[in-house]
């Protein structure tokens, strides 16, 4: 939010602040937050630019389509070591992971 939006709002009682503020979330939770959405939002990336389809993901995983949606979702129900399974059988490497969490992490401080 641009600072004058942000002026305008608290100037006419609103209070401007992030989700983590909202929620209340510790700094350790706001980074696995981060972690969780930067990974989901990769292993989607790579996924459709491999030219996969959920279903196909799936099966490399022994897992379900459904499973590959909920992982592409950021939902709370997979684990961050299935969602990272995931990511790495795309052909994706820790060089990759390093990268898209500093990525993220540079973006959210700006």
């Amino acid at each position: 939010m641009d600072a004058h939006k942000k002026k305008r709002l608290e100037a006419a009682g609103w209070s401007a602040g992030s989700a983590a503020d909202f929620l209340g979330l510790s700094a350790e939770e706001t980074a696995l937050v981060e972690t969780r959405l930067a990974v989901s939002a990769a292993l989607r990336d790579r996924r459709v630019d491999a030219g996969l389809t959920q279903g196909a993901l799936a099966k490399r995983l022994k897992s379900s389509q459904s499973r590959v949606a909920k992982m592409e979702a950021a939902d709370a129900s997979v684990s961050l070591d299935l969602l990272l399974r995931a990511y790495f059988a795309t052909g994706a490497t820790k060089h990759d992971l390093a990268k898209i969490l500093m990525t993220r992490k540079r973006r959210a401080a700006a």
